[in-house]
């Protein structure tokens, strides 16, 4: 397809392509659900800038309606420390290339080990408070971190909310839960730190 042909949501369904000059002639409202080749999602005409600039829209900045459910982020978390629990067992394996003695590797392994929950906040902190938004964990379930406008957190703020996750195990994990019981899926760590998690839009 033209990268300049798009598709577009007339009556909740896909057609096209169409051109620029074809778009015109299409009665598209700011709010019409547009698409083009190389995008991940359909967006709104309006936070295209070539569509704002051709139909005379103005960019509307609106908050998110679509939140990640609590299996998505869970299974993201779980990816996360999967993958630094792995490159952690790495590092310790090879490690034993120098420490002989089966209590010295016992100890070599399980001293660190806290090391994990740092990592994971460092990092957690620095991925969320990036372009992406998102930890691999998170990309990988096409989920993001955003303030309460939908847009990209400062590091502040990221790393306030990551730690401001032991508030949400010290009940017994029900400041996670709680997130069954918000409209917009906050745990207790989202809500601190005035963030959500969201999903793409999907048509």
């Amino acid at each position: 397809m033209n990268p300049d042909q798009y598709t577009v949501v007339i009556n909740g369904k896909p057609q096209g392509p169409y051109d620029l000059n074809e778009l015109k002639d299409l009665n598209i409202s700011a709010n019409t659900f547009i698409r083009k080749p190389g995008m991940d999602d359909y967006k709104e005409a309006h936070a295209m800038s070539e569509l704002r600039e051709l139909l005379g829209f103005a960019y509307q900045k609106t908050a998110p309606q679509y939140f990640a459910a609590f299996d998505q982020r869970l299974l993201a978390s779980v990816i996360d420390h999967f993958i630094i629990f792995g490159i952690y067992t790495l590092i310790i394996l090879t490690s034993y290339i120098f420490i002989e003695g089966k209590d010295q590797r016992i100890m070599a392994f399980l001293v660190p080990f806290p090391l994990i929950f740092l990592v994971k906040l460092v990092y957690g902190s620095i991925a969320e408070a990036a372009k992406s938004q998102a930890t691999i964990g998170k990309k990988l379930l096409n989920i993001k971190v955003t303030d309460l406008e939908g847009s990209q957190i400062s590091f502040g703020v990221s790393f306030a909310r990551n730690f401001s996750k032991i508030l949400s195990v010290i009940p017994v994990f029900f400041g996670y839960l709680y997130s069954f019981l918000n409209k917009k899926h906050q745990c207790w760590h989202d809500i601190v730190a005035n963030t959500l998690v969201i999903k793409d839009r999907l048509i």
